[in-house]
C-alpha cells in the first residue's frame, strides 16, 4: 500500500494525534459526533496547509492551533449543550415525560478510549480522564468559547500563557485575564459537586449488584444501592427526578417498560456505563439507552440515560441482543 505524503508529512504522523485531538474538541464542543467532524476537518486542513507549516512550533502544537480554531468557528453558530439538571428543577415521579429537546441541545457521552490516549502516562491519563467527566464538560459549556479554549489549553494541556497567546493571536495579559474569569465562572458553578471520585475496589461489587438488580427489575434492591439524594435523567427528555422514593415510583410507574432489560458494560467519560437493551416484542432485545453512572461514597449518585440508539455503534455495542 502506498503511503500518501504531503511534503515530508505522511498520514500516520497525523493519525497518531487523532485521539487526543478528539478529546480536546469534545471538551470544547460537548458532542462526540461534532468532535469527530472537527478532528477530521483539522487533519484535512493540516494536510492541505502543511507546505506552509514553518516549523516554528511542534507538529502537535500546530494541530492544536488548527483544532482550537475549528472549534471556535463551530461555536459561533450554536448555543451551549447541557444536561437536564442544568436547565430545570427535579420533577415528581408522576410527571409525564412529554417535553423533548433536539439532540443538539444535550451534552453527549463519549467512550473513554476515544478521548484518552491508551499510551498516556498514568499522571497524564488521570488529568485527561478528569477533564472529560460529564460534570466538568457540562460546566465548560457555560464559558464563552475563547475562555473555554484558554482554560483547556492552560490547565488541561499545561501550555504556557505565551503559547496560548500565540495560538489565539492575542496577548499574554489577555490570556491571563480570560483564565481568571473562566476559573471564577467554574468556581461559581461548582462542578466538583457532581464530579465523582475514581472508583474504589468495593465499587466494582456495587456495579455488579446494580446490574443484577436492574436486570431482575428488583426495585427494592436497586433503590438500596442509591444515595438518598440520588437522581436520574433521560436526555433528550427534559424531565429529571431526585430522591429514592421518587425514583422507586418512577421505576414502578412510567419506567416499567425497562423491566426485562439487559445491560452490557462499557465506559463513558471515565465513568462506569452500560448499554441498556429493552425487550423487543418481536424477540430479543433492542438498544434503548447508554446508562452512565456517577458513584459517590459507595453508592450510586446519578444515572444518566442517554436515549440515542446511534450511540451504540460508536461505543462498540451490538445492534441487538
Amino acid at each position: 500500500m502506498t503511503t500518501l505524503t504531503a511534503g515530508s508529512l505522511d498520514v500516520e504522523e497525523l493519525e497518531q494525534y487523532r485521539t487526543e485531538l478528539r478529546g480536546h474538541c469534545y471538551r470544547m464542543l460537548g458532542s462526540l459526533f461534532e468532535a469527530d467532524d472537527a478532528v477530521q476537518e483539522t487533519l484535512v486542513k493540516a494536510w492541505q496547509a502543511y507546505d506552509s507549516f514553518e516549523g516554528r512550533s511542534s507538529l502537535r502544537s500546530w494541530l492544536y492551533r488548527i483544532a482550537t480554531n475549528v472549534c471556535l468557528d463551530h461555536l459561533r453558530s450554536r448555543s451551549r449543550r447541557a444536561l437536564p439538571m442544568d436547565l430545570s428543577q427535579p420533577l415528581p415521579a408522576t410527571t409525564a415525560p412529554t417535553e423533548v429537546l433536539p439532540d443538539a441541545a444535550w451534552l453527549e457521552p463519549v467512550p473513554t478510549g476515544d478521548v484518552v490516549p491508551a499510551d498516556a502516562d498514568p499522571a497524564q491519563r488521570a488529568v485527561l480522564v478528569d477533564s472529560v467527566r460529564l460534570a466538568f464538560v457540562t460546566a465548560l459549556q457555560t464559558l464563552p468559547p475563547r475562555q473555554r479554549a484558554v482554560l483547556l489549553l492552560r490547565e488541561v494541556l499545561c501550555w504556557s500563557a505565551a503559547e496560548v497567546a500565540a495560538l489565539l493571536d492575542t496577548t499574554v495579559a489577555s490570556v491571563n485575564s480570560a483564565l481568571q474569569r473562566a476559573r471564577a465562572t467554574l468556581a461559581a458553578t461548582d462542578p466538583t459537586d457532581r464530579t465523582p471520585a475514581p472508583l474504589a475496589g468495593s465499587d466494582q461489587d456495587l456495579l455488579t449488584r446494580y446490574t443484577r438488580a436492574f436486570e431482575a427489575y428488583d426495585i427494592s434492591a436497586l433503590v438500596e444501592l442509591l444515595r438518598e439524594d440520588a437522581s436520574i435523567s433521560m436526555p433528550p427528555m427534559t424531565l429529571w427526578l431526585r430522591g429514592r422514593e421518587d425514583l422507586r415510583a418512577w421505576y414502578l410507574g412510567t419506567g416499567i417498560g425497562c423491566q426485562g432489560s439487559r445491560l452490557v458494560p462499557t465506559t463513558a467519560n471515565g465513568l462506569p456505563a452500560f448499554g441498556q437493551y429493552r425487550r423487543d416484542p418481536a424477540g430479543g432485545h433492542r438498544p434503548w439507552s447508554i446508562q452512565v453512572l456517577e458513584v459517590a461514597d459507595g453508592r450510586i449518585a446519578h444515572v444518566h440515560h442517554f436515549l440515542d440508539e446511534s450511540l451504540f455503534a460508536r461505543f462498540g455495542l451490538p445492534a441487538r441482543l
